[in-house]
């Protein structure tokens, strides 16, 4: 059974085709989803989603949101996302690195916000960088 899947950011659509398979990054941890899953509503964590269609597997960096499942039929509404394809795995290297570095500034601090910008800053780089598929 085909999946339909659609990935709508604010800014646009990132994916509406059908796909034999989908893994997301929930709150909860991965969760696949083949065709006749049973209707579930998740939220989604800053992560890589990876499509199947066919047999290519295409990875999307989502920057969280909310994952519907029904009647095979997989809507997923994030804050931001990007098929890694599209990202320049150099950069998502130098930003990883740098987010990296700005976690190791932050942490021996008192300042629980910049520490956790930092963490989040890095979960957002990570992901870039794992859907280019030079980290795993």
């Amino acid at each position: 059974m085909a999946l339909t899947v659609r990935v709508v950011a604010p800014d646009k659509t990132v994916w509406d085709s059908p796909a034999e398979e989908v893994i997301l990054p929930s709150t909860t941890g991965q969760l696949g989803i083949l065709g006749g899953h049973a209707p579930l509503l998740t939220a989604l964590d800053v992560g890589v989603m990876r499509v199947r269609s066919e047999k290519d597997w295409t990875a999307i960096a989502l920057m969280g949101g909310f994952a519907e499942v029904e009647s095979d039929e997989v809507t997923i509404l994030v804050n931001g996302a990007e098929r890694g394809d599209g990202i320049d795995a150099s950069q998502a290297q130098e930003a990883y690195d740098a987010a990296q570095t700005r976690l190791s500034e932050v942490e021996g601090g008192d300042d629980k916000q910049a520490k956790f910008q930092a963490t989040q800053g890095l979960k957002r780089a990570r992901a870039r960088l794992q859907a280019t598929g030079k980290l795993n």
